[in-house]
C-alpha cells in the first residue's frame, strides 16, 4: 500500500492505493477501482478490503478521504445538502486528474454508493463499471432511525473517541454532517433516481440482508434503474459487508468484473 497527499486549492486530499502481485500488468490492462467511503468513513476504515480486492480482481485499487474526513483537509463550514451530487466535481475529479484515469471502476459503500452512481453518470466517458454496496436510493424511516440511534450512541461518554481516532478534531463535524444533512428540510424527499437514469455502464448492486440503514427496497431500486443484473446480490450481513464478509464481497466483485476492461 502506498499513501500520499494530493494538494488542491481546497487543501490536501489523502489517498492510498494498493496493487495486486502483478501490478504492472494490472495498470496496463485493467481499469483501476476507485473506492468511495461512507458518511463516517475514510481510507483507514476500509481496513483489509482494498488489499483483498486488488488481489481478487488483479486491479489497482485507489481510495481517498473526502474533504473533511480522515486525513484530508477540513471542510470550510457546513456540508451542503447537495454533497452527494457534488462529489464527482470535487475530490473525485482531483483524484481522477492526478492519476490520469482514462478509465476506472467506481465502487461506493453506503452514501459513497450514491456518490459512485453520480460519478458513473457525470464521468460516463471513463466509468467502465459501477458497484454499489449498502447504498441508499431514497430516504426511508429505517435510514433515519438508524442514524438517530448511532447519534445517541456517540453521545455516550468517550464514544466520540472512536471517530477521533480516524478523523481527529474533525470528528464532531463528520458526525453532525451525517446526522444533520439526512434530517434536514433541504434533504427531505431526496432520491437517487435522476442519477441512476444517467448510468450507462454495467452496474452491480450489493446489499446486506440485515442492513440497519436500508431495507431491500433500496438495492432493488438501484438494480431496476441501472444496466446490469436485474436482481441485487444479497449477503447474509448488515450494513458493512467489507468488514463483516470481506472475502466474499471481494470475490463477488471480482466475478462481476471478470473479462471487463
Amino acid at each position: 500500500m502506498e499513501a500520499f497527499t494530493i494538494e488542491t486549492p481546497a487543501g490536501g486530499i489523502h489517498v492510498a492505493r494498493w496493487g495486486p502481485a502483478n501490478a504492472r500488468n494490472a495498470r496496463e490492462e485493467r481499469s483501476p477501482i476507485v473506492l468511495l467511503h461512507d458518511s463516517l468513513g475514510c481510507v483507514a476504515l476500509w481496513r483489509s478490503f482494498p488489499a483483498l480486492l486488488a488481489e481478487a480482481t488483479g486491479r489497482e485499487v485507489i481510495a481517498y478521504d473526502r474533504q473533511g474526513y480522515g486525513r484530508s483537509a477540513p471542510y470550510p463550514g457546513p456540508q451542503p445538502a447537495s454533497f452527494i451530487a457534488d462529489e464527482p466535481r470535487n475530490a473525485f475529479a482531483r483524484v481522477r486528474e492526478h492519476f490520469a484515469l482514462e478509465h476506472f471502476v467506481a465502487l461506493g459503500h453506503s452514501v459513497g454508493g450514491g456518490m459512485a452512481v453520480e460519478v458513473a453518470g457525470q464521468h460516463a466517458d471513463g466509468c467502465q463499471a459501477l458497484v454499489t454496496v449498502a447504498a441508499q436510493a431514497f430516504i426511508e424511516p429505517r435510514t433515519l432511525a438508524g442514524i438517530r440511534e448511532a447519534e445517541a450512541a456517540f453521545a455516550e461518554p468517550g464514544a466520540l473517541g472512536r471517530l477521533e481516532r480516524h478523523h481527529g478534531d474533525k470528528a464532531t463535524w463528520v458526525l453532525r454532517s451525517w446526522v444533520d444533512n439526512w434530517h434536514s428540510e433541504a434533504f427531505e424527499g431526496w432520491r437517487l433516481d435522476p442519477a441512476l437514469a444517467r448510468v450507462s455502464c454495467p452496474a452491480l448492486t450489493i446489499h446486506g440482508e440485515h442492513d440497519e440503514y436500508g431495507s431491500l427496497a433500496q438495492p432493488r431500486r438501484i438494480a431496476a434503474l441501472t444496466p446490469g443484473p436485474a436482481d441485487p446480490v444479497i449477503l447474509p450481513c448488515g450494513h458493512v459487508p467489507h468488514r463483516e464478509c470481506p472475502e466474499r464481497l471481494a470475490a463477488i466483485v471480482a466475478e462481476f468484473l471478470s473479462g471487463r476492461p
